[in-house]
């Protein structure tokens, strides 16, 4: 069965895209942690990140610092976190949330963003 994020790939569920490329997709959290809060994945359906060969690892990552420079330039931060926990959906996903305080990275904090907020952070993080 495709995972929430295939369906997401797929265009079957809607999303706040941020960057795209043939391998991988980042889009914004609906339950970020901060505002800005982006998750970065695979377009192929690899549960455990350290599953992945090391180029696509290495390719990935490297995907991800696109987008964390990204948010880094219209989110206010003193830096953008890197978590990747891997339990709630099993597709590999990278978290990358920016952060003031190590405080700040606490999933207790995620909270429903209204759709319109999210295209707003979405527009402004892509330089729209």
């Amino acid at each position: 069965m495709a995972t929430i994020f295939t369906k997401i790939i797929h265009g079957e569920i809607p999303c706040h895209k941020i960057l795209e490329d043939d391998r991988h997709l980042a889009f914004l959290d609906i339950r970020p942690i901060k505002e800005g809060h982006a998750l970065v994945i695979p377009k192929e359906e690899i549960d455990y990140l350290f599953d992945m060969d090391d180029s696509a690892l290495a390719d990935l990552i490297i995907f991800a610092k696109k987008v964390a420079v990204m948010i880094e330039a219209k989110i206010p931060c003193r830096k953008i976190g890197v978590m990747v926990c891997g339990i709630e959906v099993p597709h590999t996903h990278i978290h990358l949330v920016p952060f003031n305080e190590i405080s700040d990275l606490n999933f207790a904090l995620a909270k429903e963003v209204p759709q319109e907020r999210l295209a707003e952070v979405g527009a402004l993080i892509r330089g729209e």
